[in-house]
């Protein structure tokens, strides 16, 4: 057992646990988005980050890849954290207005208004997908392309995948693809909003005449609300 402290509460949690493993144990809320129960750790979002250490080298760290360790100090929601959290959010936002459970993650934290370029984007490179591709279905049909400002989600050569499935689970746990069903323009949030339908590893024509198959359909959650 490892022996550590959370929040000012001593601990101990099992060999191998990652610091947010320990502190969702303890009860201790962290906010997640690119982690997802069942695929392996990624980081990249940063919304999980915690303090670690004291005074002047302390440090935040993102607590789904970080070991927890013998005799760690941490913290899950100082000042310090909070406010890079909503940094985050508010850099989500300025990606991905239109998607639910941003929306729902900025509600939570309190942050109003997001002060940078929007963005409009479809993707905001969490790798759910392409985990969940590679992991899980076991096809590795989509993955990373490009670097820096280039860098993509896709299929090898944007040539049509032989091991794709279109099984949807790329779909599923895309925190982004409500964007697809509401559209860019909230007055055409309309259900069967699945025609825009275009993630990389589903052909658009082989959808045209369904109806939206996420549970809940997030166009028909605006319209009840």
């Amino acid at each position: 057992m490892i022996s550590l402290t959370i929040n000012g509460l001593s601990v101990s949690v099992e060999q191998g646990s990652t610091l947010l493993e320990a502190a969702q144990f303890l009860g201790f809320p962290i906010p997640t988005l690119c982690h997802m129960e069942g695929l392996s750790p990624y980081g990249a979002c940063r919304l999980c980050v915690v303090e670690i250490g004291t005074g002047p080298g302390a440090k935040l760290v993102s607590s789904c890849t970080y070991p927890a360790q013998d005799g760690m100090q941490v913290r899950t929601a100082s000042e310090r954290v909070l406010r890079a959290r909503r940094m985050v959010i508010e850099l989500l936002l300025a990606s991905c207005p239109q998607s639910k459970t941003i929306q729902d993650l900025a509600s939570a934290h309190g942050v109003r208004q997001q002060r940078f370029r929007q963005e409009h984007e479809s993707c905001i490179l969490c790798g759910r997908c392409v985990r969940m591709c590679s992991e899980q279905m076991m096809a590795g049909a989509i993955g990373f392309r490009g670097r820096g400002d280039t860098r993509s989600v896709g299929a090898p050569f944007d040539a049509k995948s032989e091991v794709c499935r279109l099984c949807g689970g790329c779909i599923y746990v895309c925190p982004a693809c409500e964007l697809r069903c509401t559209y860019q323009d909230q007055d055409r949030a309309i259900c069967g909003g699945c025609a825009n339908l275009s993630p990389p590893c589903v052909e658009k024509e082989r959808f045209d005449d369904m109806m939206c198959y996420m549970n809940p359909c997030v166009a028909c959650e605006i319209a009840k609300g």
